[in-house]
């Protein structure tokens, strides 16, 4: 089969031939129809993300497919099923070996693309703002990076909670699709001040952030007081140091959020979540923006849309 596979941490991964894997006791062979891609894949390829596997491995961690053969052990979801799942690896093949427990139901009504783009942007803002922040209707949330795969979503999932979003991004081009996500306010990271410009929107009570470095400092002192700020990735890659002190004066809580690491020590905050999540897409409150569908063939490709941000919501690649 076809695959991106990683066989060094000092040169790009590339699409080879492999073995097609057998599953496992526990596990589930997935015919692969879509691959959802995340900054975490880019951190992967140097080796620096928490959860790099031994080399060589296959990147891409989230996809849709087709149930294809059940491991030992394993009674559903049968054989043919349509399942999503967040596996951490091994996405970008055309087949590949995932826990059957980790497997959710893809819905008739979503395409294996929307599928492949919706478990870990979708997953990671609803934990972070319903389970973890406890947004409230008329709070202020403030999200950085504002049309990437997570802070697009955040501005989306912000809204439909009832606060007031303001959307941080660099560009025209990105702001305009965080204006359609449902942002009430803009900001340019490239030329405006992001601490003055949303003191005098009134501050905020959420920070969601994936990207660190100046931004992060920036909303850490625009906020008000017993705000909740989200650290969810380090995008700029500067992992900001926070001052205590400021925590104490301003009654500031800092929560980080690392959506699956839940799925080893407390699984059922991310079932429930996506059992709202696909509740609300069935509904149609919530659609999956893909700024782009690449094929396997060329994901080197769909990797630099999201090492050079040329990319808005999620980058998609499909198998033949």
């Amino acid at each position: 089969m076809r695959a991106f596979e990683i066989t060094s941490h000092e040169t790009p991964g590339k699409v080879t031939d492999i073995p097609v894997p057998t599953p496992g006791p526990g596990e589930i062979r997935l015919r692969i129809h879509a691959c959802g891609l995340n900054f975490a894949d880019l951190l992967m390829q140097k080796g620096t993300y928490q959860d790099t596997p031994a080399l060589p491995f296959v990147c891409g961690m989230e996809v849709a497919g087709v149930v294809d053969a059940l491991g030992e052990g394993v009674t559903g979801p049968e054989v043919g099923t349509r399942v999503a799942v967040f596996g951490g690896k091994g996405g970008l093949a055309e087949f590949g070996c995932f826990d059957a427990v980790r497997t959710v139901p893809i819905p008739e009504s979503m395409s294996f693309e929307d599928a492949a783009a919706f478990l870990i942007a979708y997953g990671t803002s609803h934990v972070a703002l319903d389970y973890r922040a406890r947004l409230q209707p008329g709070e202020t949330l403030l999200v950085l990076g504002a049309a990437g795969g997570v802070g697009l979503t955040a501005v989306e999932i912000g809204k439909l909670m009832g606060a007031t979003v303001i959307a941080c991004a660099r560009g025209a081009d990105k702001l305009a699709v965080a204006k359609k996500a449902g942002a009430d306010h803009l900001i340019d990271a490239t030329h405006q001040d992001i601490r003055a410009e949303v003191k005098a929107l009134g501050g905020a009570d959420v920070v969601y952030d994936p990207v660190g470095g100046d931004q992060f400092k920036a909303a850490f002192r625009a906020c008000n007081p017993e705000a909740r700020l989200l650290p969810i990735g380090f995008a700029s890659g500067d992992i900001p140091q926070v001052p205590a002190n400021h925590l104490l004066v301003k009654n500031l809580t800092v929560m980080g959020l690392y959506w699956g690491g839940y799925l080893g020590f407390k699984p059922q905050v991310i079932k429930d979540s996506l059992t709202t999540l696909f509740e609300w897409h069935a509904a149609g409150r919530i659609t999956p923006h893909i700024s782009h569908v690449v094929p396997l063939e060329d994901t080197t490709d769909a990797m630099e849309l999201l090492r050079s941000r040329k990319s808005t919501g999620k980058v998609v690649v499909t198998m033949p």
